[in-house]
């Protein structure tokens, strides 16, 4: 399923979300085990080795993620239906209408692909620096991972106009280019990106949600 096909029965299954949006009627354990494996099999040993680069590697990214989903359900509110949706019946908590919790956890580690990239930021490939073609590479994997996932009952497309293609250029390449050129940024630089993108984050939700926006 490349592209979204505008059917009732997507439309249906995109309401469905809508309603489910913070919604605890699919809360499960698994919510705890998830995060404590993040947090603890993850994040923590990064902190504790001070890998400060791939800490702030993964916080652009998944400041960025939120950005879009915040967007993506500003785009739902005034269009009738956002560009993605995931499905309630998927997942144990819908947090925006876009993105439940186990796809935000995911999105929360994704930025330490940043680790695999080369030690010499300035390599080039096929005449291309290497962050550009790696990031271009994770982009398109997880495209066309999304490509599949679309293909079931857990996330969906309606806009025939939204699929493979956009979420691929204007999606995925953004947010591991933010990923793997803060990799390699200054640390000053580094926190400044992650510190004014994390506080236009939580501005917006701090607003937003309150409104019935988001």
């Amino acid at each position: 399923m490349f592209w979204g096909d505008g059917s009732e029965a997507a439309k249906a299954a995109a309401q469905a979300a809508i309603d489910a949006v913070r919604s605890t009627d699919h809360f499960n354990w698994t919510f705890i085990a998830l995060l404590a494996l993040v947090v603890c099999g993850v994040w923590i040993p990064r902190i504790r080795d001070k890998r400060w680069n791939a800490v702030f590697a993964a916080l652009a990214l998944y400041g960025v993620h939120w950005f879009y989903e915040i967007m993506n359900a500003v785009i739902c509110h005034f269009s009738g239906y956002a560009l993605w949706h995931v499905s309630p019946e998927s997942t144990s908590w819908i947090i925006l209408v876009g993105v439940c919790w186990e796809l935000s956890l995911m999105f929360s580690i994704a930025g330490f692909t940043a680790e695999l990239l080369p030690e010499d930021k300035n390599k080039k490939i096929f005449g291309v620096n290497n962050r550009i073609v790696f990031a271009i590479g994770s982009a398109l994997g997880f495209s066309l991972f999304e490509i599949f996932l679309a293909s079931t009952p857990a996330f969906i497309w309606v806009y025939r106009w939204w699929g493979f293609l956009p979420v691929f250029v204007t999606t995925y390449i953004p947010f591991f280019l933010a990923s793997y050129l803060i990799y390699d940024a200054k640390r000053p630089t580094q926190k400044k990106f992650c510190g004014v993108l994390w506080a236009v984050d939580v501005l917006l939700m701090l607003v937003l949600i309150p409104l019935g926006i988001i």
